[in-house]
């Protein structure tokens, strides 16, 4: 009577892709093949026979097995050449590699699986250990063909997240270069003296804006905003602040009043700042606030009027080199409804120098974390004293880079200078 061997069990459900359907027997025996084929053939799988390595090599390269048994004593190439030989072939899919051999020694089995061989019968083969070994390699190539899977997946995740980062990164390129367009003008000559501004954010678009404005009545607008946070939103609050102090669009410019003769005049930099306040808190839906300082240049004169609101003290290089830092602090921007603002005055004579920066500046920490601070500020000023325009800026980012040991600094970086010359002579 024919004994009837049943098909190996597999728990679980295993997609029919993952299954071990094709296999091949490799062995110089043709008797051999045709007793393994008949046994794996009742079993359900597609089997495919080769008489030697080389040829079962054809085989795999025109299409992987999922599973191969093969002997291990053949002429030509051995069976352990031949597993050696097969796992250096380029190929995605991974076959389970069972070899047939009469040795039992422990080096022997070394040699067979630094080969690549996953697993070993002895011969004669027993169908009910052969049925459990490829049971046990349908669960090993069943957990290699879900991980890559995965891994194939998580390749085409990262391929399409590349994408978008790249995408992203060319719209906040696009961002930047629109941000640095609102500083229209870095530098201008007035009869009365010279002005710079200075612009850099820490990543590609930032919180910080500086601008100036000139009003009818002799006076020169100057504001330094600072954004809380970083990014995108940062920037787009900057922009939309841009266009409350415009310098081209003067009937928007809550700082300028229209007088009846059509000449734009300023309004008082501390009635501004709580005007701006109540702009913001009731028409901009948003959990951003600011620093702000606001101050108006009377180019005959000299005498400034500012208007302090949270942002760091103006800093005063006066002609014979000294330094002066001053000023009234006050809460920030867009935090309490109602807030008051006060103002004060400083002098400008002839060589003196207005700079004001934002808290990327005072704040910048170098390599143990300790802050520039007011007096760091103070001490490189004082060593640029003969530095003039634009390239104390510049200058003052080599010093500020020097300190903090990078060149990338954490936060935004802003400055505005002005250095009066006094007024035009008759």
């Amino acid at each position: 009577m024919e004994h009837r061997q049943r098909a190996p069990k597999v728990t679980g459900e295993v997609p029919q892709q993952a299954r071990p359907h094709r296999i091949l027997i490799v062995d110089d025996s043709r008797l051999q093949r045709r007793v393994l084929s008949k046994m794996l053939g009742k079993w359900g799988f597609d089997v495919t026979e080769a008489a030697s390595g080389a040829q079962a090599l054809e085989f795999c390269a025109e299409r992987m097995p999922d599973l191969i048994v093969s002997d291990w004593i053949m002429p030509g190439m051995s069976g352990i050449e031949f597993c050696s030989a097969l796992r250096e072939m380029p190929h995605d899919d991974y076959a389970y590699f069972i070899l047939l051999t009469s040795k039992s020694e422990k080096i022997e089995v070394a040699e067979g699986l630094d080969s690549g061989a996953d697993d070993f019968l002895t011969k004669p083969v027993d169908a009910d250990e052969l049925r459990a070994r490829i049971t046990a390699g349908e669960r090993i190539l069943r957990m290699q063909r879900e991980l890559s899977l995965k891994n194939r997946l998580v390749s085409e995740t990262l391929g399409e997240l590349q994408r978008v980062y790249d995408l992203l990164d060319q719209d906040l390129l696009e961002a930047k270069k629109l941000q640095q367009s609102l500083l229209r003008e870095r530098q201008r000559s007035f009869k009365e003296g010279h002005l710079s501004l200075m612009l850099r954010s820490s990543g590609h678009v930032g919180g910080d804006l500086v601008g100036f404005f000139p009003a009818d009545d002799g006076q020169l607008g100057l504001f330094a905003i600072d954004v809380s946070g970083h990014g995108i939103s940062s920037a787009l609050m900057t922009a939309r602040l841009a266009g409350y102090l415009s310098a081209t669009a003067p009937d928007q410019n809550i700082a300028l009043s229209r007088q009846p003769d059509g000449r734009y005049h300023t309004n008082p930099p501390a009635k501004v700042i709580e005007k701006l306040n109540d702009l913001v808190l009731t028409e901009m839906d948003t959990e951003h606030y600011f620093t702000l300082l606001l101050a108006f240049v009377h180019m005959a004169s000299g005498r400034v009027t500012i208007a302090q609101a949270g942002h760091p003290h103006p800093l005063i290089q006066r002609a014979d080199g000294s330094v002066e830092q001053s000023g009234s602090g006050g809460f920030p921007v867009g935090l309490i409804e109602g807030v008051s603002f006060t103002q004060f005055d400083v002098q400008l004579s002839a060589g003196d120098r207005l700079l004001l920066l934002s808290d990327g500046v005072t704040e910048c920490p170098d390599i143990s974390g300790e802050m520039l601070g007011e007096e760091g500020l103070t001490a490189m000023i004082e060593q640029m004293g003969g530095v003039r325009q634009n390239a104390l800026l510049e200058a003052l980012m080599w010093e500020l880079s020097s300190f903090a040991g990078t060149e990338e600094f954490p936060d935004d970086v802003s400055a505005i200078l002005f250095e009066y010359s006094g007024p035009p002579s008759q």
